[in-house]
């Protein structure tokens, strides 16, 4: 068998074991990756008080991206830690798509946001502090009611910088939309006690 045809069985056999796939999504699309946080999944914290929060995470891009990285904890009066699947370990399309549920219709409860760019293969540290307050009720999109869902998140987007009455800085965040981004975000959920 001359040289061409041993590379052509070689691809042959390659293909056949599955070695010539498609990447997963995970490495094709940009990941956001919470590497350690000072709250645990389900992890109990009690209403009307107020927790620092520390947050680790790894934003692994796979294109050209400027914008916001943020960590935050925001609560819920519709979804619950069973009505979504947020994990750092789950299936990463399926919590992408329950990351923007959430995103669009929960409200913030304290959160840290840094300025990113990014390219294809860059992998970036960032670590986030910031003190969270943890509601018995909130008014978010959907209506007025008791916590049903408190959620740790980390994810992209674009910012807008304003100055506050106050004289001091803040970022107004709007999450990228996952699909049309192919952005990855992660979250865990926390158990509210009374």
């Amino acid at each position: 068998m001359g040289t061409r045809g041993w590379l052509v069985s070689a691809a042959l056999a390659l293909a056949a074991a599955g070695c010539l796939s498609e990447p997963k999504i995970e490495d094709r699309w940009t990941r956001v990756d919470m590497t350690g946080a000072s709250l645990a999944p389900s992890q109990p914290v009690q209403a009307g008080t107020t927790i620092p929060v520390q947050v680790s995470s790894d934003v692994y891009y796979r294109r050209i991206l400027t914008g916001y990285a943020v960590a935050e904890l925001r609560a819920s009066t519709v979804f619950s830690a069973g009505t979504l699947v947020l994990d750092p370990n789950a299936d990463r399309l399926r919590m992408a798509s329950d990351m923007d549920r959430l995103l669009a219709t929960s409200v913030s409860m304290g959160r840290e946001a840094r300025a990113v760019t990014g390219w294809d293969h860059l992998i970036q540290h960032i670590d986030f502090a910031f003190t969270g307050s943890v509601p018995g009720s909130v008014t978010d999109s959907l209506g007025t009611g008791p916590t049903a869902g408190l959620f740790l998140v980390c994810y992209l987007g674009s910012g807008v910088e304003i100055e506050l009455p106050t004289g001091g800085d803040s970022v107004i965040v709007t999450p990228f939309p996952s699909t049309p981004y192919q952005i990855l975000p992660v979250g865990l959920p926390v158990t509210v006690t009374p």
